[in-house]
Formats: C-alpha cells, structure tokens, sequence
C-alpha cells in the first residue's frame, strides 16, 4: 500500500483498473441491460442522441439487442429517462434517480432559466410573466391528453406557443425565439416535461415531449449528496475540480456533500483526492486486457475534468472539438489509445495515436470490437452530432 503522508496514494494503473471495472468496460464486467449500464454509470451522456445507444452497446455481453432493448428501457418502460441534468446538459438517467437529479441539479438551473425566458421576452415587449404561465398550464393539459408530442403538435391546440419574440435586439448574435421552443425547455429543466421518443431512427434528435412522471420533492442536499455518493463510487478517487466540473455545483456544495457521505480522502497524481466510505483499499484490476471503442460523449472519457492518467493531452487536438466535446475514442486498457468513425459503407476504421504498449494482442481484440459494433448497428450511419477533427478525416 503506498502512502503518502499517512494517506493512500492510488496511482495511474489502480485508477485504469477501477475505470475497466466499475465502467463496465473489462470483459469481466459488461453486463444484460441497458438498466444495468444506467445504474452503473449514473448518467449516460444524451446530447447526441445516438451517444446513449452507443454507450449501452459497448457494456453488453450481448449487444445484438443493443436499439431494440434501449428503445424499450427509454421509452416503453421508461427506466431511463432522458432529463436535463448536471452543467444543465441532457443526460439519460435511471428512472429512480430522476428525483435525486431534479433536486440536486435542477432547481438552480430551472430557476435561472424560467428568470431569463421572462426577462428576454419583456426586453422584446412580448406579453408577461402571467400569459406565459397561462399558455404553460394549457400546453401541459394538452400534452397530457396526446400522451406524446411535438412542439409543432402541442400549438395547434395552443396557438399561442407559436409567438415569436426577438431576444438580444441590436447586438450582432440577435435572434428569434419562438415561444414554444424556450418554454419547452424550461419545463423540461423544471422536471415538468421529459423527452419522448424521437420521430425518426434512434439516431434522430428531433423529440417528442412527454408530461414527466412524477417524483417526490427531495432536500437539496440530501439529494447532492446521494448524487455525489453514487457517482463517486463509480469514478472514485477524484478530485475536487472533477466533482465541481462534473455537478456543475459551487464548490461549497461539493465540500458539504463529501462531507455528507464520509467520503475518505487519498491521493492522486493530481493531488487530493476522494473515495467512498469503504473503497480507499487495493482494488485489482481486469483478470485480462481489454479494448473498447467509445461514442462521442461518452461518459467514461468525459466523466472527469482532469484526463491525464487516461488520455494523453497532445491527442487533444484530434479527438476533441472546439467546445470541448469529446469524438470517438479507442482505448486499450484503461487509456484512451486512438479514435475511430463509421465511414459511408458501413465499415468501422479506427487509428491509433499512442502505440506505446500497444501490440498484436490489443490490435485483435480492437478488431473484434469493431465487428461487434459494425454487426449490431447495421445498415445505421452513425454521424456524432460534435464533429472532431478525426473522425471526420476517417470518415472520408
């Protein structure tokens, strides 16, 4: 056991070999269900839509069923549910843990953003505060009675989400708003709505809504602190800028709610870090090696802000866009090794830009990744809705 200063040091290798584990990405540790994989990993990244089916896939024992059972988990038994959540981004989430997130997450977001809808729209002149919360009610009761529908479906029983307002007049970014489209979104942040299933193929972004199930009121901090509990015991140790970056919270409520769950503090490389009550010891690693080719978004490479131990960062610049947003990547063991992309016939290619300890062995299970991945998305293109700069030139 190695400490430092009278506490444990967990190095690089211990952390890739909880990442194989606890990710789901050994062989060893894939799993049946979409479900599992939800409960597991907390949250799976759903700005691009096609992300969550592709983060499920790859964790399957079985992914010959990956659409067909992700489909039924989001929207026929809706055990995930898709929900604005941490950094105010879409996220599909076990259907236990909505609660947890809407309190944790949520209100301060939702709060922020109903003050700036209303702000925006008396800026433009456009009605007030209590005509919105009128055409909210009725598009609500509307929803309620279709079941399911777009925001084209909800105005022609409420003509009134179809009004149009200007927003920052004057300024070179200025634009127009549609009612619908700003209102549909703070109420998906206020846990009121919930994304439904999409008009296309599972790799469409265009959603029907759905009025949300309902959930109890929980106490912020209980609720950060079960957030911070769960996510900790799937990506500890980590540091304090990862739990920040991670939340979204204040710095106060990551302290208040580390201290919530008795988390125990370690070191990395980095520096401190913390781990669950219970979780400071030895963990071994995968009885194997083993390979994995990850989506765009996906949570593993985006699930801490400090990559270093597991992504080097010259390979930045090729496997991330301007905003930030991570593209497909290759690992091998623990570390991201390359990225890949599906080019127009279907076939999987991927390179590697770190080949240091990567020999025939992981080249062979690297192909057997691809196969699984062509076979079960079959005749689908998968186009990351962020581009980054490799993918794009392995998809030409």
């Amino acid at each position: 056991m190695s400490l430092r200063d009278g506490v444990r040091h967990i190095g690089v290798a211990e952390r890739r070999g909880r990442l194989g584990l606890r990710q789901q990405l050994a062989r060893e540790a894939r799993v049946g269900s979409p479900e599992e994989v939800g409960r597991a990993l907390v949250a799976l990244h759903g700005s691009d839509p096609a992300t969550v089916y592709l983060a499920v896939g790859a964790r399957l024992t079985d992914s010959s069923g990956t659409v067909a059972e992700t489909e039924r988990a989001l929207y026929g038994e809706r055990s995930l549910v898709r929900m604005h959540g941490m950094r105010h981004t879409v996220f599909a989430f076990p259907a236990e843990l909505t609660a947890v997130v809407h309190a944790s997450t949520g209100l301060v977001v939702a709060a922020r953003e109903r003050a700036s809808l209303i702000k925006d729209m008396a800026k433009a002149g456009a009605p007030d505060a209590a005509w919105l919360k009128e055409v909210e009610e009725s598009a609500l009761a509307a929803l309620a009675r279709r079941g399911q529908a777009t925001a084209a479906e909800l105005s022609q029983d409420e003509p009134r989400l179809r009004e149009q307002f200007v927003y920052s007049a004057g300024k070179s970014y200025e634009g127009v708003h549609t009612v619908s489209t700003r209102l549909l979104r703070v109420l998906g942040v206020e846990g009121k709505v919930v994304r439904g299933r999409p008009l296309g193929s599972w790799m469409s972004s265009q959603f029907r809504w759905a009025v949300a199930p309902p959930h109890p009121e929980l106490d912020v901090a209980e609720a950060q602190a079960e957030l911070l509990r769960r996510w900790l015991a799937v990506c500890g140790p980590a540091t304090e800028a990862d739990l920040k970056w991670w939340t979204g919270w204040k710095v106060s409520d990551v302290r208040r709610a580390l201290s919530a769950v008795r988390a125990v503090a370690v070191t990395v490389d980095e520096g401190p870090a913390y781990v669950v009550e219970g979780d400071a010891g030895p963990v071994a690693g995968p009885a194997e090696p083993w390979a994995a080719l990850l989506p765009g978004l996906d949570p593993t490479a985006m699930g801490w802000q400090q990559r270093d131990w597991y992504l080097d960062p010259s390979m930045r610049a090729a496997l991330f866009d301007r905003s930030g947003n991570v593209g497909p990547t290759v690992w091998w063991n623990g570390r991201v090794v390359g990225g890949w992309a599906q080019r127009a016939d279907g076939e999987i290619v991927w390179r590697l830009l770190d080949t240091e300890g990567v020999g025939p062995e992981a080249e062979a299970a690297l192909a057997v990744e691809a196969a699984r991945l062509r076979e079960w998305v079959g005749e689908t293109r998968v186009r990351p809705r962020f581009r980054t700069p490799l993918e794009k030139e392995l998809a030409e």
